[in-house]
């Protein structure tokens, strides 16, 4: 036996979870392999395996540890503590976890166990720590979805010992209810399955044996555009042991994919030419440790570097010398957006009272969801001998998309393939493309084997969608009392080597460009450029964000100049009921801006008098430091721009000796962490009329469910709530007929579940069923019924005049800042953010909703800014911490939309939008420093200061 062999086989004593367990292999090996594949805990997350994230803390011994970089051989006669063990032996819920659940700690989930350990390890040294401890405890983990403010109040209840579950909503008062969310519990305890957390252990095809499933490892591009040679992959195979096969582009049958059909531009594996860094060249497949063993070097690839085009001006200036990215591009714009409403030459050849102008510049920003993207992919067979299928188990925001996709690429019927979404941690549009899922499609399809792969941060960041950088040109008009007469919006975005969501962001930005405020004429004109960056796609926004900045700043600019204080000048031009927008759609209802306004009034005179009493004293002492105070506002279209927008939901009555009579929701909306997953059974369980806890659901899988759309441009809320609705309200009317009342009668009968017995009640009368006695389909279902919504809208002709949505998300929002003017350093005091939701469905998610947007805008404003190759890494790619989000004071205003169920909209990307300019004109406030660019970094932000002294 080898010294390498006793090395493989050392025995680690260790206790987990109070349990002695052996662990069996090499020491050197990482604690969170063997946690979670030896012995199954698969609630160790893990987002970076380089301590950056902290998904995978545990508890070694007392002490908070990361997981990834623990090796097992120091865990020898120690302790370890998983989320796993937090609850008791009969799986009652430990008081953090019931805070955790109670306060909407958890949203997507995927950070939630490393925040419990973490938490967990303070308050067993600490039990009463406060608000500054736990922040400290918590800062080595990051989120991407909470926003951090309802994780520290959980931690701070079990520190008070004021725990208080959310109370279970009576029948028919759900909505509007702070009910728990349902898939809660599956976070705290780490049941909850994501994309990397299971794969079959083998499978079988035919006659064929059954084979354990392998792994993959994607060979990507190290140039932004180059020519290739793929050698001999045979040979190449034969070389190298535990290599089962090399998968390159003629392995796949159509060898494109796309968002948009008509535009499949976008290569499975690139075929002799790659467009940006990062792109899949070749795809092997095999054993894993065979794999990673392979050096770069080793792959038979002959590169050829050709001249690359990373910038709009470049991409642009490539084209005019006839070197497009793309012959099919050949100006390489892949399209244009444009809104034209009034005469703009003539508003500004008018001679305004106050003119404003402007060009800006925003980056690439990276989603950074703290699961990279993960799946695996087998070969089915079908009963009786029909052709052949492939089931998908992947982090995916869209399932039907990816079906028809990966039906494509594979030149297979959709109803071939079978989508089986994991859960998901975090999207916030990036898991909208398709990631892992061709890849691993392909794969299994050629090889009838399953196969499995997971994303290092790294594959993550290089190869996945950003959000688009802006180049921006505009300029604004007021006449004497402030009042708006004109708006002219020019801007490029940089869309990548490939289609993605660019037509999206080049056509959603024209229609909100000018603001959510009355202009006489506005001119608002996009292009989306082609160039060999990072592919970017949907980003909570769709490139709204970006135009925001500069029509905010120019709107504090003309309120200066008309001495007219900046959240009044708002007031005066927001938009109303009755209003006309920029695409010539009339605004009958549910417009909240000046609410929000109203809503902020005491914070913003607040924040003056403490910016001002605050700067006094600051120059009466020589210190540096500066405070300010910003606001702004923004508008948001729900749901898709234009193109058809629909969902479908059903609902069914079930009853089984093990649960008893209860609803079952077939719900094809995702949930990425906003909570479809509570707040649609809410909606269905109050238009049936029973209880919120007797509902259950399955969501997203593509053979289970009907296609509820995608869960991106904050539309499930009320597109898909709709539908639940809709679904929940034609079951109701199915049971009341069969319980024998009059079908007009049924929004007056109170239904109720007893053991096998439905009962309704009508004006005391009282008839029962006794469901054991109705006949279940296929499905199990006594009674089912499906509901339908399509939101109205009306296609935009040449000049953008149209209805893009049925309706708008609104909101203001306050920040307040402090400024270190000789370091450039920026310090979040307090945000103030006042959202019209229509409805607030469950108010817990909607805050939490907002609180994570405005942490993301954070982020834009201040510090996110990716380069491909450079920043490919969370330690390198700063996101905010716990210790960048300063208190958040949320207003909830109900407005309430005529088509919404119950008066709802949505707040997904709402949340985000006005946050950095807010943040921006609050520096502006602080210093005087004008800035024309994100993210404002220490260095940019000297300049600036330096440059108006």
């Amino acid at each position: 036996m080898t010294a390498r062999d006793l090395e493989t086989r050392q025995v680690v004593r260790v206790a987990v979870n109070g349990a002695s367990r052996e662990l069996i292999g090499a020491p050197s090996r990482r604690l969170s392999t063997a946690l979670r594949e030896e012995l199954g805990l698969t609630g160790t997350k893990i987002g970076c395996h380089a301590g950056d994230c902290g998904a995978c803390t545990v508890l070694l011994d007392a002490a908070a540890v990361c997981a990834c970089l623990v090796a097992v051989g120091q865990c020898d006669g120690r302790t370890v503590t998983t989320v796993e063990g937090l609850a008791s032996a009969d799986g009652a819920l430990s008081d953090l976890q019931r805070a955790f659940v109670a306060h909407g700690a958890a949203q997507c989930g995927i950070c939630t166990p490393g925040m419990l350990m973490a938490a967990e390890g303070l308050l067993r040294a600490t039990p009463h720590p406060d608000e500054a401890a736990v922040r400290d405890a918590l800062a080595g983990v990051l989120c991407r979805c909470t926003g951090y403010t309802k994780i520290v109040e959980a931690v701070l209840a079990v520190a008070s010992g004021s725990v208080v579950d959310a109370p279970a909503p009576a029948a028919g008062h759900a909505v509007g209810a702070r009910a728990a969310r349902l898939d809660a519990p599956a976070k705290v305890t780490g049941r909850e399955r994501f994309g990397a957390d299971a794969w079959p252990a083998a499978a079988s095809i035919g006659t064929t044996p059954a084979l354990p499933t392998l792994a993959m490892r994607v060979v990507r591009s190290p140039y932004p555009h180059a020519a290739f040679r793929v050698g001999d992959l045979a040979a190449f195979v034969a070389a190298h042991a535990g290599v089962v096969d090399v998968i390159a582009a003629a392995d796949v049958p159509h060898n494109a994919y796309a968002i948009f059909p008509d535009l499949r531009d976008q290569p499975v594996l690139a075929d002799g030419v790659v467009r940006f860094r990062g792109e899949a060249v070749l795809a092997a497949v095999g054993d894993e440790a065979a794999l990673a063993a392979i050096a770069d070097a080793d792959w038979p690839l002959q590169w050829t570097a050709l001249a690359a085009h990373e910038s709009i001006a470049s991409a642009l200036d490539a084209a005019a010398r006839g070197e497009p990215v793309h012959a099919r591009w050949p100006d390489n714009v892949l399209c244009r957006g444009r809104v034209v409403s009034g005469d703009v030459g003539a508003a500004f050849a008018a001679a305004p009272a106050h003119v404003a102008s402007m060009s800006f510049e925003t980056r690439h920003v990276e989603h950074a969801y703290i699961e990279p993207e993960a799946g695996w992919a087998e070969v089915v067979e079908v009963a009786g001998g029909g052709p052949r299928r492939v089931r998908i188990w992947a982090c995916t925001q869209t399932p039907y998309m990816d079906r028809d996709e990966i039906a494509h690429v594979l030149d297979i019927e959709p109803g071939r393939v079978h989508i089986v979404p994991s859960a998901i941690g975090g999207g916030f549009g990036g898991k909208l493309d398709l990631s892992v899922q061709p890849l691993l499609a392909v794969a299994a399809w050629k090889l009838g084997r399953p196969v499995r792969l997971v994303y290092e941060r790294p594959d993550s960041m290089r190869s996945t969608t950003k959000r688009h950088p802006a180049s921006m040109r505009a300029r604004a008009a007021c006449d004497g009392e402030g009042r708006l007469v004109a708006y002219d919006f020019e801007a490029d975005f940089d869309t990548g080597p490939y289609s993605s969501w660019g037509p999206t962001v080049a056509n959603r930005v024209p229609i909100h460009a000018s603001g959510p405020y009355r202009v006489d004429a506005v001119r608002a004109l996009t292009r989306a450029v082609i160039t060999n960056d990072s592919v970017c796609g949907a980003f909570r926004g769709f490139g709204v964000p970006q135009s925001t900045l500069v029509g905010e700043a120019l709107l504090d600019a003309l309120a200066a100049e008309s001495g007219i204080d900046a959240l009044e000048f708002r007031w005066r031009n927001a938009l109303v009921a009755g209003d006309r927008t920029p695409t010539g759609q009339t605004l009958a209802a549910s417009v909240g801006l000046r609410a929000c306004l109203d809503a902020l009034r005491p914070a913003w005179s607040a924040a003056g008098h403490a910016a001002s009493t605050f700067n006094a004293a600051a120059a009466a002492s020589c210190s540096p430091h500066r405070r300010g105070r910003g606001i702004a506002c923004m508008w948001y279209g729900i749901g898709n721009t234009v193109i058809a927008n629909p969902s479908t939901m059903r609902g069914a009555l079930r009853w089984s000796a093990g649960r008893g009579a209860h609803l079952f929701l077939y719900n094809g909306a995702q949930e990425i962490g906003q909570g479809t997953a509570t707040i649609l059974p809410q909606m269905l369980a109050d238009a049936v009329g029973l209880p919120l806890e007797c509902v259950e659901q399955v969501m997203g899988d593509t053979d289970r469910t009907a296609d509820a759309g995608k869960s991106s441009a904050s539309r499930q809320t009320f597109v898909s709530g709709n539908a639940a609705r809709f679904a929940g309200e034609a079951l109701r009317r199915q049971l009341v007929e069969r319980l024998g009342f009059a079908v007009a009668d049924a929004g007056a009968v109170a239904l109720s579940l007893d053991g096998p017995a439905l009962t309704g009640r009508l004006h005391g009368s009282e008839r029962h069923a006794d469901l054991r006695d109705w006949p279940a389909d296929a499905n199990g279902d006594l009674a089912v019924a499906t509901g339908h919504f399509n939101p109205p809208t009306v296609p935009l002709d040449a000049d953008g005049q149209g209805v893009p949505y049925a309706t708008y998300g609104f909101a203001a929002q306050i920040a307040e800042v402090e400024v270190d003017t000789e370091f450039g350093t920026v310090k979040l005091v307090t945000i103030h953010a006042a959202h019209d939701v229509g409805r607030a469905i469950n108010p817990t998610l909607v805050e939490g909703q907002i609180q994570g947007g405005i942490a993301q805008g954070i982020g834009m404003a201040l510090m996110e800014e990716y380069v491909n190759g450079r920043t490919d890494n969370l330690h390198d790619y700063l996101i905010p911490t716990v210790g960048d989000v300063p208190p958040i004071e949320v207003h909830l205003i109900e407005d309430p939309e005529p088509l919404g169920p119950w008066g709802a909209k949505g707040v997904g990307e709402p949340a985000l939008v006005a946050t950095a300019p807010a943040i921006l004109a609050a520096i502006r406030d602080a210093t005087g420093a004008e800035l024309f660019e994100v993210p404002v970094t220490p260095s940019r932000l000297r300049a600036a200061i330096l440059a108006v002294r």
